[in-house]
């Protein structure tokens, strides 16, 4: 995975858990690697995996099981799903005024996105 430099590491990471479980890689009650494993697969310090499992234990999208370790939520796709939607609709505020100012109509935006799929 490479990181984008607009968005902290620890998000970014708990993105990917996100788009794991919307994808249906990550199915509930599944075991997610330990904070020190995912460190070391993602080539970051196991204190940034710790942040981002705590973001998504606050979302509800996994939880921790003593002496298992960190697991899947079983209403996690739900909850990715809302969560991701709110962090994107977060940011349409942005895109629009950028839209306006570059004068792009909608009809622009539609046949963007129809060449996409």
């Amino acid at each position: 995975m490479e990181f984008k430099s607009d968005k902290a590491i620890y998000e970014q990471i708990a993105e990917y858990v996100c788009e794991k479980v919307l994808s249906d890689e990550y199915k509930p009650e599944d075991k997610i690697p330990s904070v020190r494993e995912f460190g070391v697969q993602m080539a970051v310090n196991p204190n940034t995996v710790m942040r981002a499992y705590e973001h998504l234990e606050r979302n509800g999208i996994i939880y921790s099981k003593r002496g298992i370790g960190f697991l899947i939520a079983p209403d996690s796709k739900q909850r990715a799903t809302a969560l991701m939607k709110k962090e994107f609709m977060e940011k349409v505020p942005a895109f629009l005024s950028r839209m306006k100012l570059l004068g792009i109509s909608f009809e622009e935006l539609q046949q963007a996105a129809i060449q996409i799929n």
